[in-house]
């Protein structure tokens, strides 16, 4: 509390900006708008991104919808160069613009990361603190060391998955909505009953010229009064949106406006005694049983932060935003759980770093505030956008939006920045790094992808160059992976002119992941004849919120079983005879050997080369030689794994 003497009238304001901030923002903004923005179900600055990609030509990707009817890849958008908004063409034109809004949402994508870093770090911490209430000889190093030893525990388990324990989640939150206003509502009857009257906003005005420039300071400590608020959107692929509104209104948000009704009474008649104002408007009789439940309730929050996290991650390397990561599913029925070892450790280093390093909560609680409504900041900015190029919305009505949203959230992140030297730095340099780092990877991706499509090999001359050598046709089948798939990949030429041999059966193999959410089964594998005897192309695609659940053979299956059904049903008037002699090919070279060939590409970084180029793309080069293979997802075997180099000019 920055106010050094805060009295009735200044309390009843705090809890006015607090009431109309949850009212305006939680309600109003994510309830009833932003649950609407969802993108096939998914939602977060991410799903809003994507969401703009799929109806307007800004998207990085080279391709971004499915064609229901034939399993096909198209560019054309839903919208017509005659319907799309001026805004929509502006941002098709400018590359500038397009970079921005990328860097945006990525940024937003890594300020939820450093949620994920926080959220546990602040729960479990003022969860703990509760112990110096009853004895007051606690020392805080001992409550950030209990602190810290409770998060190790709960990342370790991390690998276990949570499905054997979830089951106890919604009874300890249902326990914790319950109880929570229970205890304001005694509050506040026992301490100033006329709390309410504070829901008029001339508390507000008349805090603020009465306290000015301290008001304003103490706006960086009110945001925590809506932390979940954009987790509530981020996590909508796990729940119906439905489902969300009715326990938003009739649980979480009058659980929390009586809440702090209570804290408020209490404090309006303790006016100094507003450290830890948690636990001491807890009445004694109920004292350790709120302890346990608030530990519990600490720890589920923080679950579902790291959760979030990792489907974060998951996300960002399916897409190739983020350098690739092991992700592990850790259940068999639910989609959304995943595991991230490298994410998961580097978290719980972080999270312990920031307990150990801050300690005082109120540290933590600035770093979170910047955290919190920055994030806001940049889906108020995504949402404006969705309603004005996708909604077609009237741009009058699209302000009325905005300008009210921009101008609350932009004095908060006025506030909140006063907090950068005081705590508020960590997760802001945590989030530049990581949006730096997803940045300069999609970067160097799409850079290697413009080469690779300015040197591709149309079908013809990959023909004659295989009549001009003498290449030998060598048994067995190959996945050979190809970032393209209109035309050969350069890396094919430059492997038959060097081993001088082609397997029977080559099939051209290319991931494709598209800006929705999850690809229709049906639709996943495409399989296409190239022309030349026993080549293939193949694209398998996958959504953000998919998993590449295949595992060696079951993979080499599926696509086998996808090309015999292409074989019989696009015949092209071959004989009885001459399709069960494809078939046969296949099935032989299946049986003799099956080898998987990628490139193991690298930028010519030279004198020519920009000076921007050699930081971004020798930045690149670095985390490329440090991440995972991309065939170990695929549950590969070792012995089938070939990889050939090739060097990419600048």
């Amino acid at each position: 509390m920055n106010l050094n003497s805060p009295t009735e009238e200044d309390y009843l304001g705090i809890y006015s900006i607090m009431f109309w901030t949850l009212t305006l923002i939680g309600v109003f903004k994510y309830v009833f708008i932003a649950l609407n923005a969802d993108d096939n179900g998914e939602g977060g600055t991410f799903a809003l991104y994507s969401l703009l990609c799929r109806h307007i030509n800004i998207g990085n990707l080279p391709s971004r919808n499915v064609n229901s009817s034939t399993g096909v890849l198209y560019s054309n958008r839903s919208m017509t160069s005659e319907t799309r908004s001026k805004l929509g063409k502006f941002l098709e034109e400018s590359i500038t613009a397009q970079r921005i809004l990328l860097f945006i949402a990525m940024l937003g994508m890594c300020m939820l990361i450093g949620d994920g870093i926080l959220t546990p770090a602040i729960s479990v911490l003022s969860a703990i603190d509760g112990l110096r209430g009853p004895f007051p000889s606690v020392s805080k190093s001992a409550v950030e060391a209990i602190s810290a030893v409770v998060l190790l525990a709960l990342f370790l388990l991390q690998k276990h998955g949570t499905a054997r324990v979830s089951f106890l989640f919604s009874p300890i939150m249902g326990t914790w909505t319950l109880t929570t206003p229970i205890i304001g509502v005694y509050s506040f009857l026992r301490f100033y009953p006329s709390i309410f009257k504070a829901v008029s906003p001339h508390y507000i005005v008349h805090f603020f010229l009465r306290n000015r420039r301290k008001g304003w300071e103490l706006l960086g400590g009110t945001v925590l009064c809506i932390t979940g608020a954009e987790a509530m959107f981020a996590d909508l692929g796990h729940f119906n949106k439905r489902s969300i509104q009715m326990a938003c209104l009739l649980t979480i948000y009058p659980s929390l406006v009586l809440t702090y009704a209570g804290q408020t009474a209490y404090l309006i008649k303790h006016p100094d005694d507003h450290n830890d104002g948690f636990y001491k408007f807890v009445p004694h009789p109920v004292y350790w049983p709120m302890f346990v439940i608030a530990t519990l309730a600490a720890i589920v929050a923080s679950q579902s932060l790291i959760s979030a996290t990792f489907s974060v991650i998951k996300q960002s390397v399916t897409l190739d935003y983020f350098p690739r990561v092991k992700v592990v599913h850790t259940s068999k029925h639910k989609e959304g759980e995943v595991y991230s070892p490298e994410t998961n450790y580097i978290l719980m280093v972080l999270c312990i770093l920031v307990i150990l390093g801050f300690g005082d909560g109120k540290d933590i609680g600035n770093a979170f505030g910047v955290v919190v409504i920055l994030v806001m900041f940049i889906t108020t900015l995504l949402l404006t956008l969705v309603m004005i190029i996708i909604w077609r919305a009237p741009v009058a009505l699209a302000m009325l939006y905005f300008v009210p949203f921009f101008i609350i959230e932009g004095v908060y992140v006025s506030a909140v920045l006063t907090k950068i030297p005081k705590g508020g730095w960590f997760p802001f340099l945590v989030s530049v790094v990581l949006a730096f780092i997803m940045f300069v990877w999609y970067h160097g991706r799409q850079r290697k992808l413009e080469y690779e499509m300015r040197n591709k090999i149309s079908v013809d001359s990959f023909n004659r160059l295989l009549s001009s050598l003498e290449i030998q046709r060598a048994p067995g089948l190959c996945f050979f992976y190809s970032n393209i798939q209109d035309g050969l990949t350069p890396l094919l030429g430059h492997y038959v002119r060097n081993m001088r041999s082609l397997h029977k059966v080559t099939i051209l193999t290319t991931f494709r992941y598209l800006l929705v959410s999850k690809v229709d089964p049906n639709e996943r594998i495409i399989i296409r004849k190239l022309g030349i005897e026993g080549l293939y192309g193949c694209v398998i695609q996958y959504g953000y919120a998919d998993s590449l659940n295949v595992e060696g053979d079951n993979y080499i299956s599926q696509v086998t079983n996808s090309m015999r059904e292409h074989i019989r049903y696009n015949f092209d008037g071959l004989s009885p005879t001459s399709l069960e002699g494809e078939i046969s090919q296949l099935e032989k070279a299946e049986e003799e050997a099956v080898v998987h060939v990628r490139g193991k590409t690298r930028f010519h970084i030279g004198v020519q080369t920009s000076f921007s180029d050699k930081i971004l793309l020798g930045f690149y080069e670095f985390l490329h030689g440090n991440c995972r293979s991309a065939l170990p997802a695929l549950g590969v075997p070792l012995q089938q794994r070939m990889i050939i180099g090739m060097v990419y000019n600048t």
